[in-house]
Parts: C-alpha cells; structure tokens; sequence
C-alpha cells in the first residue's frame, strides 16, 4: 500500500493500514524542514496556551501532576504513525518529496504496489498524481482525497476507463492481492482478481455528520453516498419501567457514564465502561442506564435537495411587513371606494371600479355637474392616489436594496438565541454548515477571511455571518455567543480553536462546545482537561483525520465503504460488500452470519448484479434494498449486502492473509 500526503490524514491512514490491516506500507509526505503547516506554526502557542489551562486546573484540584498528554499536542503529525519521519516502524517505509512527479511515485513503487492513496490537501495535486498513477498501473486500485464532488465523480469515471481501456479487470468488491512479499508482481498462485477501481472520498464529507450531530443533542446521524440513506440516532437510557425502542437494531451501547458531561472519554482505552459496537442481544438487555445508538432507516435516497433560500429573494421578501400592510390599506380602501361608486351610480361593478381608478390615478374628467355623491367620492379617490404615490415609491427602493442585499452577508438578528456559533467555514466548516441547515438548525458563522469558500453557501442559504478575527475581542460577542446553544471550532488552526473555546467558555460556563484539534492525541488531552475544568458543561474534541482514516483505508482494501458513524470516540463502518468469496457470510443465515463486536448485516441490495452502482447513484428510487430481512434468511454467493462493521471487524472480513515478516 502507497499512502501519499501533506497533513495527518496520511500519517493516520498508514497507521490505520499497519495496525489495522496488517500491511505494508510506503508512506510518501514533504520533506520535514518544508512540511511546515498552518495548523502546526499555531501548535507552539496552543499548547503553552493549553498548558497554562491544565496546570490552573490541577492547583484548583490540589494535584501537582500535569495532564502528560497535553505534551502530545507539541509533536508533529507523523506521530501519528508511531515515528518521526525518518524513522520508519516495522513495515512502513518513508518516501520524502517535495512534489509527487513521477519518480517519486515509481521510488515508492507504486507499479506494484496493490493500492495507492492520494490525500493531499489540494485537489489538483491529487488529480495529477491520480493520472500519472494510472499511467504507470493501470491495474493499481486508487483512492483519492477530493473536496469537488462533481469533479470527483468526473475523475472516478475516467480513471476507472483509463484502467478498463489499459486491460486490467474491474470488479466492485473484489478483493486486491493479498499475499506476502511482492504485492503487485505478477504469477504469484493463489493470487485473487485486481481490482483496479477509483474511489473519491472526502474527509469533509466523512467528518461532517459526526461534527453536526455533536453540536446539537438528539439530532440523528446520517450516512448519505451514491444514493444510499442510513440514519442512526443516539437515545437515552429508558427510565424505569420503560422499554427502550430498539429500532431496526441497535448499532452500539454507549459510555456507562456517557450522559455525564464529566464523564468518560468513550475511546478503545475505557474497559468495560467504555461503549461497546455491535453487542448482541444479551449484552442490549443486560446493559441497564446505559444509552443506545439505533439504527432508524436504511433506504435509497435522490439526489440532495438545496436548502434555504436561493441568492434571488423569493416576492414576499422583496418588500417589509409594514409596506405590505400599507398596500393592503390602499387595496381595502379602492375596494370601498368602488362599492360606494356603484351604490351612488348605479353603474355595474365592474364599470364602477374602472371609474374608481380612473379617479385614483387623476386621469378622469372632474364629476362637474354630477351628483354631489359622485363628486364627494372622486375627492375622496384623488386623495387616495396622492397616498399611492409615496408608498409605490417605497417599495422600489426598498425592492432594490433587498436585492442589493440578497448577495451580501447578513448580519445576526436581534433576540437570536438558542442557535450554533460555528467557527470558521473553510472545507469541514462548509461542509457541516450545510448539515445544520438540513436539520433547521440556526447558525451564525464566525470567519476571518472575507474569501473563505463557505461563505458562497451562507450567502445562498442566508446565514448570519461575523467577519472578524475570533481572537479578537468584540467579535465572538457580535455572534451572540451569550445566548448561543453550541460552539463548532472548526478553524485549521489549534490556537484559534482552543482560545475561542477557553473564551466562550469563561463567557457562558454550560456552553456545549465542539473542537476541531489536529491530532487526536492532543483532542484527547484537551477533551480531559476541558472537562475537569467545567464539569457541568458537554465537551467534544474531535479529529478530522481521526473520523475519515478508516473509510479511506477500507477503501484502499478494496471495498466501497458507504461512511462512518462515531460513537464517541470510537468508529463504526458501513461498507457493500459481495458475499461470494466471504465464507463468514456465504451460505450463512443472516443470524449466523453475526459476529458481535465484528459486523452484522443491515440489508440486501436486490439490483442487478451489472446496475448495482449505476443505480444506487441514480435519482430515482428504482433500486431495491430489502432492510428487513429474517435472521433465517441464507445468503447466497451472488448476494450484495450492507453491513455495519467495526474497523477490526472489517479487517478480519476482508479475509487478507497475514505477510511474512523479517524474521517469523
């Protein structure tokens, strides 16, 4: 496996690939003295900022002992991976370049290599490499990191021909070589097909869900890719006497003490205490006070529809409540004027209100020599028409500056409250932006750069917007943090997300608060000490790489992972998987099939074997995914399921054989 990129994602997708999966890895990241990135220039100042938390902190407990992870936090990403760079573990190997050219992907052998990684943080250089990857094997499987999800689905497409076009077999779901020594080199016996496809995922898209959902208590969480829709929600524990609905079934049992804010950190290290994925139905009903994440619905979704208004104002914002008021005023007083003229005329109604606004206008003859009623109500209608003029006067300048506004930012109301403070609106910022405005959740977005990519959107979906340095004071006030429900840190720098949060924090005590860290490692340690200093107060401190590692990996395996669902600080997979070539699935019924901790199937995809993609992309809701099925149902060779896995679990199922190793 080649993993090639600038920031933590690579060095926590070739941990994953190690520790995970056994593999062998060649790690490809720029040289160390040029790998200087804005999140780790902020890294220095967050820290001792952090330090300086954690030690007022251990003086209020009576402790002289520091948090010694916080020292994490300091360390450069490939930490992440267990060394620096330079010092390869075990089977990692270290490739340093300054840019991805083609020697450098042939010195990281990549023409025999099984699978390659691009997960740099710009687009265009991982398409570039994608297309020289490509060149070089056709029949290596891609995976590739892009943020345009319209042009990844262009490159998938054309990468995935280049490959068809090259000779080398496709196959969704196939498993890529898995023997020991040369990955990629030829007639080696008992070697499974290559499978040469394309991936394009997206960390945003893999984090946002679980940032979303963080921020706002009781909110679902969804998995949405190529048309397939699962939703989860995290429940309470039931109060005695009552039975907890268990949905479709129940994914995981959270934390023992996962509905104190001050509770456990629910990673992998908390024991018995901490949650436990996919438990069978003894450990469901043995685990009383404890909450649950269910599963509600799995289905076929269309594409997306946009939320929010366009940057067009629709005809009803055009004009104020109090200019429509006035309209509605003349309208009622024609409609009188018109009924008196046609009691005092005789005229029918429809002549009678034609007189009316020939009156209203001034363009009529004066009513010499008429009844005096008629001339009474032609003075009266004159007068009308001179009330006419200021307001239609009105209403254009007033229609103009709403248009002027439609694509300026707006401003936070008055009297807002209960809504999310979300900080900075960059690639993830945009991305869980969207996701809050799905669930009809109210956002004021705070960002310091005027040409920020997210701002497009709130623009379009007219969310409030605070441009200003978060550092600065005055400005987290202006996006009425005081009366906020939550804060979302989301900046790509760590000292802008942890002063904000120790601010707000010191502003509103019980504020939820969301951070966004560089490293999970130092997450953790922040998460720790926030909590013991305000105990009463819901924090989260989450990992970007952390939450999108294992989809990239378990795409680098070779299967189409749908998405990822954390629970806490643990992750659970979605994956499509074939069941021939599987013998923990085939031949099995969907209850022997179980593993508890490992993976349970959710559904059966019943499309044609040949449309299954085409299909699960389209827009209809043709594709039939049966959710329901009896525990006595036998799964067949040619079967297609959807299962939930845990990371471990998935390894075990891709079924790739243990390499040699130096030595054994």
């Amino acid at each position: 496996m080649v993993v090639a990129g600038d920031d933590a994602l690579a060095h926590r997708l070739a941990a994953e690939l190690r520790g995970v999966y056994g593999e062998q890895v060649t790690l490809v990241v720029p040289p160390a003295q040029r790998s200087v990135r804005p999140p780790v220039v902020g890294r220095t100042r967050a820290t001792a900022l952090f330090d300086r938390v954690s030690a007022a902190v251990n003086r209020a407990s009576g402790t002289g002992n520091g948090n010694g992870n916080g020292g994490n936090g300091g360390g450069d990403g490939a930490a992440l991976a267990g060394a620096r760079v330079g010092e390869p573990p075990g089977s990692e190997r270290v490739v340093e370049a300054a840019e991805l050219t083609e020697d450098v992907l042939g010195n990281a052998g990549v023409e025999r290599a099984a699978a390659l990684a691009l997960v740099y943080d710009d687009d265009e250089t991982n398409i570039r490499a994608a297309l020289t990857a490509r060149r070089l094997n056709p029949r290596i499987r891609l995976v590739l990191r892009l943020y345009n999800r319209r042009l990844g689905q262009h490159i998938e497409a054309l990468l995935d021909q280049a490959s068809a076009l090259a000779g080398a077999p496709l196959r969704a779901g196939a498993q890529g070589p898995g023997t020991s020594g040369d990955p990629g080199g030829p007639g080696d016996p008992g070697r499974d097909v290559y499978d040469a496809s394309t991936t394009v995922l997206s960390d945003a898209d893999t984090a946002a869900p679980a940032l979303a959902a963080t921020a706002v208590a009781g909110t679902s969480k969804v998995v949405q890719t190529d048309g397939l829709m699962l939703r989860a929600v995290e429940r309470p524990p039931p109060a005695p006497g009552e039975v907890a609905d268990p949905g479709l079934c129940t994914l995981a049992l959270l934390s023992a003490t996962a509905n104190d804010p001050a509770g456990a950190d629910g990673s992998e290290g908390s024991g018995s205490q901490g949650p436990q994925l996919l438990p069978d139905e003894g450990a469901v009903a043995g685990a009383t006070g404890r909450g649950t994440v269910v599963l509600e619905n799995v289905s076929y979704a269309g594409p997306e529809l946009s939320s929010g208004r366009g940057v067009v104002p629709s005809f009803g914002s055009l004009l104020s409540r109090r200019l429509r008021w006035s309209f509605a005023g003349l309208v009622a007083c024609v409609v009188g004027l018109a009924v008196a003229s046609m009691l005092v005329t005789g005229e029918r109604p429809l002549q009678a209100t034609y007189l009316t606004l020939l009156d209203l206008f001034a363009i009529n003859d004066p009513a010499i020599g008429e009844p005096l009623g008629r001339q009474i109500l032609q003075l009266c209608s004159g007068m009308v028409g001179l009330l006419l003029l200021p307001v239609l006067l009105a209403a254009v300048l007033e229609a103009l500056g709403t248009f002027r506004s439609g694509s300026a930012l707006r401003k936070p109301p008055r009297g807002l409250s209960g809504h999310v403070v979300l900080l900075g609106v960059g690639k993830i910022g945009t991305r869980v932006l969207a996701r809050l405005r799905e669930l009809h959740i109210p956002v004021v977005c705070v960002e310091a750069d005027p040409e920020a990519r997210g701002l497009a959107l709130a623009r379009r979906l007219r969310v409030p917007v605070v441009l200003g340095d978060v550092t600065q004071e005055g400005v987290l006030e202006a996006a009425k943090i005081r009366r906020a429900h939550a804060l979302l840190a989301l900046t790509s720098a760590d000292t802008t997300n942890l002063e904000a949060v120790l601010y707000a924090r010191s502003v509103q005590p019980d504020l939820r608060v969301v951070l966004r860290l560089y490293d999970d490692d130092f997450a953790t340690a922040v998460y720790r000490t926030l909590r013991a200093a305000h105990p009463g107060a819901l924090t989260r401190s989450r990992s970007v790489s952390h939450l999108a590692a294992p989809a990239f990996a378990g795409a680098m395996m070779g299967r189409q992972i749908l998405g990822a669902i954390p629970v806490e600080r643990r992750v659970l997979l979605f994956a499509a998987i074939d069941v021939g070539g599987h013998p923990q699935l085939e031949g099995r019924t969907v209850g022997e099939a179980f593993r508890a901790g490992s993976w349970r199937v959710l559904a059966l995809d019943t499309a044609p074997r040949g449309q299954r993609r085409a299909a699960s992309a389209a827009s209809s809701r043709g594709p039939s995914l049966v959710w329901d099925l009896p525990a006595t149902y036998v799964l067949k060779p040619e079967d297609r399921v959807v299962l939930a896995a845990t990371r471990r679990g998935l390894a075990e199922l891709l079924g790739r054989r243990p390499r040699r190793r130096a030595g054994t």
